[in-house]
């Protein structure tokens, strides 16, 4: 049985930012802070069909392929090749101008945990909680990546930093 979460951070930083830093697909790791590299897994860098694995910093990993392009604003991807306890999953990643000066970044994940019923439980109570922290992280990075050129690493900036950058 397929789940959903969902996560949106308003941000004060323009969507045209935000969408250089999306749009450059396999770099990644630079406002993720759990990826350590991501690197093309075939010849399309960027775009439908572009397709990268991502190295997690505990050494685990996953390969993304984007099945559905927006551009300017955002993409979807089917993940694979992970050893995370799903039959499968797809995510999303966009941006939306609020105002010249300001954006709301998404993303979300469609994913079937393995294990039938104990493991749609498991979904509900362990996974989208933490796939929503999770999200929250790699927006903030994001944001903060996209305003500043900084690259994010194992932590993110001290909430002074990222008070100026971050909507209440």
């Amino acid at each position: 049985m397929a789940q959903h979460c969902e996560k949106t951070l308003k941000v004060n930083v323009p969507a045209e930012k935000v969408w250089q830093v999306l749009e450059d697909y396999n770099n990644i790791e630079k406002f993720a802070m759990t990826i350590k590299s991501s690197a093309s897994a075939n010849e399309i860098s960027s775009g439908l069909g572009a397709k990268r694995t991502c190295t997690f910093n505990n050494g685990s990993s996953l390969v993304e392929e984007i099945i559905e392009y927006h551009e300017g604003q955002g993409y979807k991807m089917d993940i694979s090749n992970h050893s995370m306890p799903l039959k499968s999953m797809q995510a999303e990643m966009k941006v939306t101008s609020i105002d010249k000066n300001s954006s709301e970044i998404y993303m979300s994940a469609d994913f079937v945990v393995k294990g039938g019923p104990l493991g749609w439980v498991m979904g509900q109570l362990i996974m989208k909680p933490v796939m929503k922290a999770i999200f929250k992280k790699v927006m903030t990075g994001l944001a903060y990546h996209s305003e500043t050129g900084e690259l994010i690493s194992e932590k993110l900036p001290s909430d002074k930093e990222l008070a100026k950058i971050i909507l209440a």
